[in-house]
């Protein structure tokens, strides 16, 4: 029997010195992904891309690339989109999949598992949607400018997680998860506020086809189905119920996210124990003299299914998909959708002033007076806590990277106004807005917030530092 104690760094298959140079020249690449701030660059890069692409010449190859359709299904059972809408409501989903999974975590272990700390970014939403709109309406009071009030209530959790990013070590954990669960928050209700008072009403049937998904999901977990595969199904059950609610579908992600288990199957210690006497086993086979490659199967299968149920389904199933969220998914909907083409908005048209200013200032202005006010009022009368290790000045952050309203604000702009001059001023002020916020959250976080964190606030394991880098 051939020796396998001391396997090679090389695979049988390879050739060493290819092998050497395709690790040497993706060394480089390895220690930048490592870097914390690593996703919001390529998510910047990639939002630069876009709007100088959108910007061009070659606009038009822009705007059809995105309208490619694409279509899924076999027979007469097919379903067809333009890549635009895969993108936003289809990989999107699984970004919100996974932000469901660390609010699911928080809710079970960490800062939202005290009810007063959960209040807080319930609050804080809720404060950073209304002064929004009361700015824009004292500044819009007459329609059809009046129409738009909804815009800069939105908040676009993708661009704002990836600005939050750019800091680094300076954001806690805690403060990550408060960005997050204000901005599902307030993604409901933009959802809402579209469904009342921009479209002709929410679809009910499909909220009890979601419904369904949503307990299908939980009579599997009560039959012990543990592999996430298992779920794909039913969760394409929830996103399609989503979908023919006139809800928007990414939301199945965070309804997945917030059903998957916090528990761990096997634990540590039933992992220790399982892996010690598979490993037992294996000795024992593999030393025996009737030596049956086929019986080695056994104990490498507990092992796995024990390596696997050692840490809870919200960490793994969270590790596993950080890096396509953050490298992947992100930057290509930051490419599908940051390209706002500026150019032919007239400035002399009737209200475009007044809608520019209104969105501008509920943005960059409303957004962080609105949930930094919010939040200190409800922890001053006693109704929420600030999470620990974060403070007013960590809120005020918050608030400000809150004001990229981006892609769901245009979105709600598309609703609200008829006229296209409106429509392009809104787009135009949404696009200076979104950036203005970046710039001044990113500059608050370098002034007010610590360089490094205090142990017991920033990560201080090799699972946290990476989570610390997360979206």
């Amino acid at each position: 029997m051939e020796n396998d104690a001391a396997p090679h760094s090389t695979p049988p298959e390879a050739w060493p010195r290819a092998r050497h140079l395709a690790l040497a020249l993706l060394r480089p690449l390895g220690r930048f992904l490592h870097v914390q701030a690593a996703s919001g660059i390529v998510l910047l890069l990639a939002s630069l891309v876009a709007l100088a692409w959108a910007n061009s010449p070659w606009a038009a190859s822009y705007e059809h690339l995105w309208h490619t359709p694409i279509r899924v299904g076999a027979g007469a059972l097919v379903f067809e989109q333009p890549l635009h809408f895969w993108i936003n409501d289809g990989l999107m989903t699984v970004f919100f999949f996974v932000v469901g999974l660390e609010i699911r975590r928080e809710i079970h272990e960490g800062e939202l598992a005290d009810l007063r700390r959960a209040a807080l970014p319930i609050v804080a939403a809720l404060g950073g949607m209304a002064a929004p709109a009361l700015i824009y309406l004292a500044v819009n009071p007459e329609l059809p400018g009046r129409n738009g009030w909804g815009v800069p209530t939105a908040t676009d959790i993708a661009f704002a997680v990836g600005v939050l990013a750019l800091l680094g070590k300076r954001v806690p954990s805690a403060l990550r998860v408060l960005l997050l669960a204000l901005a599902i928050i307030d993604d409901i209700g933009a959802i809402l506020v579209i469904a009342l008072f921009y479209t002709s009403g929410v679809l009910w049937s499909g909220l009890l086809l979601a419904g369904a998904g949503a307990l299908l999901v939980l009579g599997m977990q009560r039959f012990g189905v543990r592999s996430p595969w298992a779920y794909v199904a039913p969760g394409a059950v929830i996103w399609w119920g989503m979908l023919k609610s006139g809800v928007h579908p990414t939301l199945a992600g965070v309804v997945l996210g917030l059903l998957t288990p916090a528990r761990p199957w096997f634990g540590q210690e039933g992992f220790l124990s399982v892996a010690k006497q598979s490993v037992s086993d294996f000795e024992r086979i593999a030393s025996s003299s009737a030596q049956d490659l086929h019986l080695l199967m056994a104990p490498l299968v507990r092992l796995d299914q024990a390596r696997r149920e050692a840490l809870p389904p919200v960490v793994r199933l969270q590790a596993f998909l950080h890096p396509y969220v953050a490298f992947g998914i992100m930057p290509l909907f930051a490419l599908a959708n940051a390209g706002v083409d500026v150019r032919g908005v007239s400035f002399e048209a009737s209200g475009v002033s007044l809608v520019m200013v209104g969105v501008v200032a509920g943005l960059v202005v409303g957004k962080p007076l609105g949930i930094v006010t919010a939040s200190w009022l409800s922890v001053k009368l006693g109704l929420a806590a600030f999470p620990r290790g974060v403070k007013v000045p960590g809120v005020l952050v918050v608030g400000c990277v809150a004001g990229i309203g981006f892609t769901m604000a245009i979105f709600v702009a598309g609703l609200a106004f008829d006229r296209p001059e409106l429509l392009g001023a809104a787009k135009l002020a949404v696009l200076l807005a979104s950036l203005t916020s970046a710039v001044i959250g990113l500059l608050a976080g370098r002034l007010i917030l610590p360089a490094h964190q205090a142990p017991d606030v920033a990560a201080t394991t090799p699972d946290d530092a990476e989570r610390s880098n997360e979206y």
